[in-house]
């Protein structure tokens, strides 16, 4: 990630470029199918976990609630990305300009937290942080 080793194979990128201008109905069929593929492992488990406390409530109504909350959960991301789009894209483009020092420094954060998993210090820190602020011990329960 910091860009210090570069492997050429691993920085290969194969896409499927069409010359439509426009979507189609096709199209977004097929985005979506390939949406949904990708997220089945993330959105199955839970799903199905809702599905059968749905089936085993005894009213319909309380099934409609679990179902819709879930189903809010999921949508309303997706239209914030949709709503604020063109306003990510402007400022984005100012991101560019410090691009390779947010690279770097990613790198290097991913870095220390690998070596200190490896070294078992991350789980050390944890309970330092834990023994010195105890307040975090209520965030996680």
């Amino acid at each position: 990630m910091t860009g210090v080793l570069k492997f050429a194979l691993l920085n290969r990128d194969i896409r499927f470029m069409s010359n439509a201008t426009t979507g189609t109905p096709l199209g977004a069929f097929v985005l979506g199918a390939a949406f949904a593929f990708g997220w089945t492992p993330c959105i199955g488990p839970i799903l199905g976990a809702i599905l059968t406390m749905s089936a085993v409530t005894t009213s319909v109504s309380g099934g409609i609630a679990l179902l819709s909350i879930y189903s809010l959960g999921l949508a309303i991301p997706f239209l914030l990305v949709a709503a604020f789009t063109g306003a990510f894209l402007n400022r984005i483009k100012k991101l560019g300009q410090v691009g390779r020092s947010l690279q770097i420094v990613s790198g290097l954060l991913l870095t220390v937290g690998g070596l200190a998993m490896m070294t078992g210090y991350l789980s050390s820190a944890g309970t330092w942080l834990l023994n010195t602020f105890p307040f975090f011990q209520e965030i996680l329960l």
